[in-house]
């Protein structure tokens, strides 16, 4: 990743797959059946690899940042 249109396109790209699989693990938890006299147990799906993609969108948001101040 050497210049800022390619660390753009790669920070849209895991952000879309975190938007993804948060929706998708959204979409899990409403369709399970709610039953008022027990406790639901909620386990993430997708886990590891939400924090991991939200760790990397943070990254790239940073130098994104710095290669706009840069700029000024």
């Amino acid at each position: 990743m050497s210049n800022k249109l390619e660390i753009l396109r790669e920070y849209q790209k895991a952000s879309s797959k975190l938007n993804q699989l948060k929706s998708e693990e959204a979409d899990k938890i409403k369709s399970t059946s709610v039953n008022t006299s027990s406790t639901e147990v909620i386990r993430p799906q997708f886990g590891n690899e939400m924090t991991h993609l939200n760790e990397e969108c943070m990254q790239l948001n940073m130098i994104l940042e710095a290669m706009d101040a840069s700029e000024d």
